[in-house]
Protein backbone atom coordinates (compact mmCIF):
# COMPACT_ATOMS: atom_id res chain seq x y z
CA UNK A 1 0.00 0.00 0.00
CA UNK A 2 1.65 3.38 -0.99
CA UNK A 3 2.58 6.00 1.81
CA UNK A 4 -0.69 8.04 2.74
CA UNK A 5 1.19 11.38 3.45
CA UNK A 6 -2.56 13.90 3.81
CA UNK A 7 -6.04 12.89 5.31
CA UNK A 8 -7.15 14.40 1.58
CA UNK A 9 -5.37 10.84 0.10
CA UNK A 10 -7.36 8.39 2.03
CA UNK A 11 -10.28 7.17 0.30
CA UNK A 12 -12.53 6.48 3.45
CA UNK A 13 -12.37 9.98 3.97
CA UNK A 14 -12.88 10.88 0.54
CA UNK A 15 -16.44 8.68 0.38
CA UNK A 16 -17.38 10.32 3.69
CA UNK A 17 -17.27 13.66 2.32
CA UNK A 18 -19.34 12.81 -0.24
CA UNK A 19 -21.56 11.44 2.26
CA UNK A 20 -21.32 14.74 4.35
CA UNK A 21 -21.95 16.57 1.21
CA UNK A 22 -25.48 14.13 0.26
CA UNK A 23 -26.77 14.93 3.40
CA UNK A 24 -26.18 18.51 3.74
CA UNK A 25 -27.82 18.62 0.04
CA UNK A 26 -30.89 16.57 1.72
CA UNK A 27 -31.34 18.49 4.50
CA UNK A 28 -31.40 21.88 2.98
CA UNK A 29 -35.23 20.67 1.21
CA UNK A 30 -38.47 20.06 1.86
CA UNK A 31 -39.38 19.18 5.16
CA UNK A 32 -36.39 18.34 6.52
CA UNK A 33 -35.50 21.74 6.02
CA UNK A 34 -37.33 22.54 9.24
CA UNK A 35 -37.16 19.37 11.29
CA UNK A 36 -34.09 21.35 13.22
CA UNK A 37 -33.12 18.29 15.32
CA UNK A 38 -32.98 15.61 13.43
CA UNK A 39 -31.50 18.28 10.46
CA UNK A 40 -28.90 19.17 12.85
CA UNK A 41 -27.93 15.27 14.44
CA UNK A 42 -28.17 14.10 10.65
CA UNK A 43 -25.26 16.60 9.25
CA UNK A 44 -23.74 16.07 12.55
CA UNK A 45 -23.15 12.45 12.26
CA UNK A 46 -22.18 12.94 8.52
CA UNK A 47 -19.55 15.61 9.54
CA UNK A 48 -18.29 13.67 12.87
CA UNK A 49 -17.54 10.38 10.53
CA UNK A 50 -15.19 12.46 7.81
CA UNK A 51 -13.71 14.84 10.88
CA UNK A 52 -12.90 11.41 12.64
CA UNK A 53 -10.56 10.07 9.65
CA UNK A 54 -8.83 13.34 9.53
CA UNK A 55 -8.17 14.26 13.17
CA UNK A 56 -7.22 10.66 13.91
CA UNK A 57 -5.03 10.72 10.95
CA UNK A 58 -3.03 13.70 12.33
CA UNK A 59 -2.58 11.63 15.28
CA UNK A 60 0.26 9.90 13.46
CA UNK A 61 -0.04 6.23 15.86
CA UNK A 62 -1.72 3.32 14.66
CA UNK A 63 -3.40 2.45 18.09
CA UNK A 64 -4.92 6.17 18.11
CA UNK A 65 -5.95 6.36 14.17
CA UNK A 66 -7.84 3.26 14.76
CA UNK A 67 -9.58 4.34 17.49
CA UNK A 68 -10.45 7.14 15.56
CA UNK A 69 -11.66 5.32 12.58
CA UNK A 70 -13.97 3.64 14.90
CA UNK A 71 -15.35 6.52 16.12
CA UNK A 72 -16.20 7.59 12.11
CA UNK A 73 -17.18 4.28 11.38
CA UNK A 74 -19.73 4.47 14.51
CA UNK A 75 -21.34 8.12 12.82
CA UNK A 76 -21.37 6.29 9.38
CA UNK A 77 -23.68 3.99 10.68
CA UNK A 78 -25.41 6.83 13.01
CA UNK A 79 -26.33 8.09 9.56
CA UNK A 80 -27.60 5.12 8.37
CA UNK A 81 -30.29 4.76 11.11
CA UNK A 82 -31.34 8.51 11.08
CA UNK A 83 -32.00 7.87 7.23
CA UNK A 84 -34.44 5.41 8.63
CA UNK A 85 -36.24 8.39 10.24
CA UNK A 86 -36.17 10.80 7.51
CA UNK A 87 -37.80 7.32 5.42
CA UNK A 88 -40.35 7.13 7.98
CA UNK A 89 -41.14 10.48 8.67
CA UNK A 90 -41.32 10.73 4.63
CA UNK A 91 -38.64 13.48 4.10
CA UNK A 92 -37.08 11.25 1.06
CA UNK A 93 -38.82 8.34 -0.57
CA UNK A 94 -37.43 4.26 -0.95
CA UNK A 95 -35.39 5.70 -3.85
CA UNK A 96 -33.34 8.19 -2.21
CA UNK A 97 -33.15 6.06 0.88
CA UNK A 98 -31.42 3.18 -0.87
CA UNK A 99 -29.17 5.52 -2.49
CA UNK A 100 -28.04 6.88 0.63
CA UNK A 101 -28.17 4.04 2.56
CA UNK A 102 -25.35 2.98 -0.18
CA UNK A 103 -23.26 5.35 -0.33
CA UNK A 104 -23.72 4.90 3.98
CA UNK A 105 -22.49 1.06 3.87
CA UNK A 106 -20.04 1.97 1.14
CA UNK A 107 -18.37 4.73 3.75
CA UNK A 108 -18.37 1.78 6.59
CA UNK A 109 -17.58 -0.94 4.38
CA UNK A 110 -13.93 1.84 3.41
CA UNK A 111 -13.19 2.50 7.17
CA UNK A 112 -13.74 -0.61 8.05
CA UNK A 113 -11.08 -2.25 5.48
CA UNK A 114 -8.70 0.70 6.52
CA UNK A 115 -9.27 -0.07 10.61
CA UNK A 116 -8.50 -3.77 9.69
CA UNK A 117 -5.35 -2.60 7.74
CA UNK A 118 -3.80 -0.86 10.34
CA UNK A 119 -4.40 -2.99 13.60
CA UNK A 120 -2.96 -5.95 11.56
CA UNK A 121 0.30 -3.86 10.24
CA UNK A 122 0.12 -2.70 14.14
CA UNK A 123 -0.29 -6.13 15.59
CA UNK A 124 -3.55 -5.07 17.36
CA UNK A 125 -5.80 -7.77 16.69
CA UNK A 126 -8.52 -6.05 18.60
Amino acid sequence: MATITRFEDIQAWQKARELAREIYRLTSRGGLQKDYPLRNQICSAAVSSMSNIAEGFARRSSREFTRFLDIARGSAVEVQSLLYVCLDAGYIDEAEFQRLHQLTREVTALIGGFTTYLRNLSGDKK
